[in-house]
């Protein structure tokens, strides 16, 4: 695919630069500071048999706009019996390295042991020479010459198994892995207790001092209600509807992020860490947020600082293969009628104190619980998302809900 792409560009006139396999907030990085358009071809959490093509403006990702207007654009191109070869720059990835390395003293992670599930990641070659230049040891785990499809929102409990062996097998202080492309984390503490992505996130947002932040409806409601940013504003789920709220932030306020429920992290402005200079980078980043843990940590366990937030749960889960009419069709029926959704749910001692409609069904529960359902939005797939006191009952409700909907569709 890379090599079609290049040839597509060959024949527009436009001389493609080859980055090679590398995370997508890498790639991105180094087209804005060249000031240059970028395509990432990049596979994630979707399934086998789909690759996605990411595209980047000069200055980041593209809009929901622009998506329109690629669709609707109409051009030519000749097939080709052979394709270009490719010869990979390793600027892009020397550049993203760089980024994060000059922010932290040398031995910021001394004595401290992490292990990087590589999977099938883009960006498995960088992780542990990036860790290692700040002073940790390094455990490599688990690599794969087979596309490895991790979903950060929805991690299966055969991975939580494996993360919480290796924590003891390896006497581990923290793990470290990505989707596919590298732009969504996956973080355990030193239990090999994996981290919610929104929670990461708050604990970076902390970290940078950040004035004033956007995040998906879907997120945990701790960070909005939390009173630690001047500013929390709530959009749809997917970073071009985060970044699209940028611009009237910086209006009033210096230091502006987002971050998604899958722990994508999107720094909206440039900022001073650690008196450097850390540019802007409004796509999902991976590195940043789980460098930014270890540094608040410091010789504390990553559990502690989790503990010492407001203890509200969630979790979340999906039925692949869910015909995306099916998900829509239980959207409009929980919107005419809460109630007889949830009765449908087998939630029977569940009632609805109020609704969002921001991005599909999200029920406010008259026991402060949440649940929220809506379709994926590149892939067929029924997203559940839930909230409570407790993580127990914040599992029970999507498990409930997604095998009475499995049920219902069979």
């Amino acid at each position: 695919m890379a090599q079609a792409c290049a040839a597509a560009l060959l024949q527009a006139g436009v001389e493609p630069i080859y980055y090679g396999v590398i995370p997508t907030p890498a790639l991105a990085y180094q087209a804005m500071q060249d000031n240059m358009p970028c395509i990432m071809v990049t596979g994630s959490h979707i399934p086998f048999d789909r690759n996605g093509l990411k595209f980047y403006r000069p200055d980041g990702e593209i809009t929901k706009t622009d998506e329109l207007a690629i669709l609707a654009a109409e051009v030519e191109f000749d097939t080709l019996p052979v394709l270009p070869a490719l010869v990979a720059s390793p600027r892009a990835a020397e550049s993203y390295c760089a980024r994060y390395a000059s922010l932290f003293a040398a031995d910021m992670l001394k004595g401290k042991r992490i292990g990087i599930y590589e999977h099938s990641s883009a960006g498995r070659e960088l992780y542990a020479p990036l860790l290692k230049s700040l002073g940790a040891e390094v455990v490599r785990i688990e690599r794969s010459d087979q596309f490895v499809p991790i979903d950060t929102e929805a991690v299966g409990e055969e991975d939580k198994s494996k993360a919480r062996r290796w924590s003891v097998d390896h006497q581990l202080d923290a793990i470290f892995s990505t989707d596919g492309d590298g732009d969504r984390p996956l973080v355990a503490d030193e239990r090999g207790e994996w981290l919610r992505g929104d929670i990461l996130g708050l604990l970076c947002a902390c970290a940078l001092r950040i004035e004033a932040l956007v995040i998906p409806i879907s997120s945990n409601t701790v960070i909005s209600s939390c009173g630690l940013f001047n500013k929390v504003e709530l959009t749809k789920i997917g970073s071009p509807y985060v970044i699209a709220e940028f611009s009237q932030l910086a209006k009033k306020y210096q230091r502006i992020a987002g971050f998604e429920a899958n722990g994508g992290f999107l720094l909206g402005s440039d900022i001073e860490v650690n008196d450097q200079l850390l540019a802007a980078l409004p796509t999902r980043d991976a590195v940043l947020p789980f460098l930014m843990l270890l540094a608040s940590a410091g010789h504390d366990a990553i559990s502690s600082l989790v503990s010492a937030l407001p203890q509200r749960f969630t979790h979340s889960d999906r039925i692949k293969n869910f015909p995306t009419e099916f998900s829509r069709a239980l959207v409009y029926e929980g919107k005419n009628n809460p109630s007889l959704l949830l009765n449908k749910l087998g939630l029977y001692d569940k009632y609805v104190a109020y609704s969002d409609y921001t991005d599909g069904l999200r029920l406010f529960l008259t026991d402060d619980c949440i649940i929220h359902l809506r379709p994926s939005g590149n892939a067929p797939e029924l997203r559940c998302y839930a909230e409570a006191n407790t993580y127990d009952e914040a599992k029970r409700l999507v498990d409930v809900s997604l095998e009475r909907i499995y049920s219902l569709l069979a």
